[in-house]
C-alpha cells in the first residue's frame, strides 16, 4: 500500500511559528489532503520538522527518516519541504513511484548556514532515474525567488509544471481556501 508524506514548510519567524493561533507552518492545504487522502483509504504521515524556524538539514533528515519509504511511496513538499526530500532522495538514492513539490524553494534569503544548507546544495539529476513521476505546482503570482526556485528544480529533474493562477506561494492566506483539489487529483492519479 502506498503512503503519501508530506513535509511542511519553514517559516521564518520562530515566535509566530510557535503559538497555536498564528502557526502555519503545518496548516494551509495540508490537513485537507491529509482528510481527503484517509477517506480513500491511502496512508498518510505529515510529520513535524524540529525547529523549522532555523532548518537544519541534518535535524529533518533524522525525523523524516522515522518514516519508512518505499518505491510505491509518495513525497509532497511545500516550499523548503521541496528543497529537504530533493536533496534527501540524492543523499539516500531512494526510489519511489511520485514527488510533488509545491511551490518550491532553493533560494536562500538569509546568511544563516542552516537555511543555506536547503538552498545551496547541488541537485542530484539521476533522482531522474529513480522516480517514475515528477511534479511541480507553481503560481503566475508566485515571489520572483520562488520563480527562480521552480526553474532550478525543473531544469535539473525535469517533470511536469502546473502553473495555476492566483495561489501565490500556496499558503492559505494566499489561495483564501484550504482545498486543493489539484494535487488531490495529482496523488491519486
Amino acid at each position: 500500500m502506498k503512503t503519501v508524506i508530506t513535509i511542511h514548510g519553514c517559516p521564518s519567524n520562530k515566535e509566530r511559528a510557535m503559538k497555536p493561533e498564528t502557526r502555519t507552518y503545518d496548516k494551509h492545504w495540508m490537513p485537507w489532503i491529509a482528510r481527503k487522502l484517509t477517506e480513500r483509504a491511502i496512508s498518510v504521515r505529515m510529520p513535524m520538522m524540529p525547529n523549522p524556524w532555523a532548518p537544519d538539514y541534518d535535524a529533518f533528515r533524522k525525523e523524516f527518516e522515522k518514516y519508512p519509504v518505499s518505491e510505491d511511496d509518495i513525497l509532497v513538499g511545500h516550499s523548503c519541504g521541496c528543497a529537504f526530500l530533493v536533496r534527501w532522495l540524492g543523499d539516500s538514492k531512494q526510489r519511489i513511484a511520485k514527488l510533488i513539490l509545491v511551490a518550491p524553494w532553493k533560494i536562500s534569503d538569509t546568511p544563516d548556514p542552516f537555511r543555506k544548507a536547503f538552498a545551496e546544495y547541488p541537485i542530484d539529476e539521476t533522482i531522474r532515474s529513480r522516480v517514475k513521476e515528477i511534479i511541480l505546482f507553481a503560481a503566475d503570482d508566485e515571489e520572483d525567488d520562488g520563480k527562480r526556485s521552480l526553474k532550478i528544480f525543473h531544469d535539473a529533474l525535469g517533470g511536469k509544471i502546473i502553473e495555476l493562477k492566483g495561489r501565490g506561494h500556496y499558503t492559505l492566506d494566499d489561495m483564501g481556501t484550504e482545498e486543493f483539489p489539484e494535487l488531490l487529483k495529482e496523488i491519486i492519479a
